[in-house]
């Protein structure tokens, strides 16, 4: 949950309002969606047969189910509204990648593109050319040439085939996995030990599997990005606006914020609301990991990739200044910015929701339509709170894994009556309507 909060909430933007009140992305897209299955349903079968043919036996058959369950899951989520059809952003996307294809014959003709309604910088793609790009990429990266470089990379992913060689690698785990897993039950000494232990290794070999997988995606990706019209240099900076996303913490929300929005005519402002839980007397020492947390990473730390790149590429030892965005990327970029809302909206996190519109109005950005969303969401956790299941929408205080601003945001919420957040919400869906 704090991913989604830290890319949008890091660092103060300024970026020029529109016009009117922005108008969320059009979701009527159903001859779109249905359109896309048909072809990624008739792809995962050709991806079936030829499983079957290029692996016969019981890998090609293994093969051939994990692409068919694979398609289930995946057509749920295409149902559900999680992507956004002949959006601005497919026209971006697919202009950088035929800029990319340019010089680079070996990128596949048949990938298709589809952009996510996750605000959380990453980019993904499947065995079959779809290519996943979530909008918060376009919030957080600075310019086409950074966009560009995570779509190389993504590439360098498909052009080894990464997908295809992780399931396989799955399939002989399994195969190996139960043979182990008979010999412990044929003894009765320590079994919940070696158990756990057939566990840990296959985690941390799948681990380790990923992270060579995306040191070899890096450098793969970067020879096809130089031979594009790109600016070398931005290949780092985009690894290393990724970092940034990683590392930084969230700008503090202020009590006068607090103070400014829930100091309504009908209903005060009650300091009451502020008050912390206290966790002093918890200590989180006495909690050991029983799996070592840097073995479970799938990518490896940014500053390896970066000086690994570095050491592979001379040309990219010394550091330059991010390029200004073109025109066509501020646009996207803004358009990303205030889907951020309507995506949180769409997943049901309507506490992030709230947090994030209120980080918004503190730095004086499109304040009518943050208001609105604030009621929106407010809404949603009145409705959460009289059904008794607001703990699926709003997160609790965790003192270990969340910033000070974001625990006193969320002890503000939890103070509040089921009457004061309805008038709350009816107040902001009142005058924002």
């Amino acid at each position: 949950m704090m991913k989604k909060l830290i890319s949008l909430l890091l660092i103060h933007f300024v970026i020029t309002a529109f016009g009117q009140m922005y108008k969320p992305l059009d979701t009527a897209d159903y001859a779109q969606r249905k359109e896309f299955l048909r072809n990624f349903t008739a792809n995962t079968e050709s991806l079936s047969k030829k499983s079957r043919s290029d692996y016969p036996g019981k890998m090609g058959n293994e093969l051939s189910k994990i692409y068919k369950e694979f398609d289930k899951e995946f057509e749920k989520k295409v149902k559900e509204k999680d992507f956004a059809f002949n959006s601005v952003f497919d026209a971006k996307v697919k202009n950088l990648i035929e800029r990319l294809r340019k010089n680079n014959s070996q990128i596949p003709q048949n990938l298709k593109i589809l952009i996510a309604k996750d605000n959380t910088p990453n980019a993904y793609c499947f065995a079959d050319g779809t290519f996943v790009i979530n909008m918060g990429l376009f919030n957080w990266l600075n310019n086409d040439d950074q966009l560009a470089a995570v779509i190389s990379h993504e590439l360098g992913h498909k052009i080894s085939e990464h997908t295809l060689k992780t399931f396989l690698s799955m399939i002989e785990q399994d195969k190996m996995d139960k043979m182990v897993v008979q010999d412990i039950k044929s003894t009765k000494e320590n079994r919940n030990q070696r158990a756990f232990d057939v566990m840990k290794n296959r985690i941390y070999r799948k681990g380790a599997e990923n992270r060579k997988q995306e040191m070899h995606a890096d450098s793969l990706g970067y020879v096809v990005f130089k031979n594009s019209d790109f600016k070398k240099a931005e290949y780092v900076n985009a690894l290393k606006r990724l970092e940034d996303f990683d590392t930084i913490s969230p700008r503090e929300l202020k009590v006068e914020t607090y103070k400014k929005y829930f100091n309504l005519p009908k209903q005060e402002f009650k300091d009451k609301w502020l008050k912390k839980e206290d966790f002093s007397l918890y200590n989180y020492n006495h909690f050991k990991e029983k799996l070592n947390k840097d073995s479970l990473k799938s990518h490896p730390e940014m500053v390896l990739r970066i000086n690994n790149l570095k050491k592979v590429f001379p040309e990219l030892k010394n550091d330059v200044p991010d390029e200004k965005p073109s025109d066509s990327y501020s646009t996207v970029e803004k358009i990303a910015r205030m889907e951020t809302l309507p995506n949180f909206y769409h997943s049901e996190d309507y506490g992030v929701g709230i947090y994030a519109s209120l980080q918004f109005l503190q730095d004086n950005e499109e304040e009518k339509y943050y208001k609105n969303w604030l009621g929106k969401c407010f809404a949603k956790i009145y409705e959460a709170r009289k059904n008794y299941n607001l703990n699926r929408y709003l997160d609790r205080v965790d003192p270990k894994n969340q910033s000070e601003s974001y625990q006193q945001f969320l002890n503000f919420m939890w103070n509040l009556s089921l009457d004061e957040i309805k008038n709350i919400a009816d107040y902001y869906q009142t005058t924002e309507s």
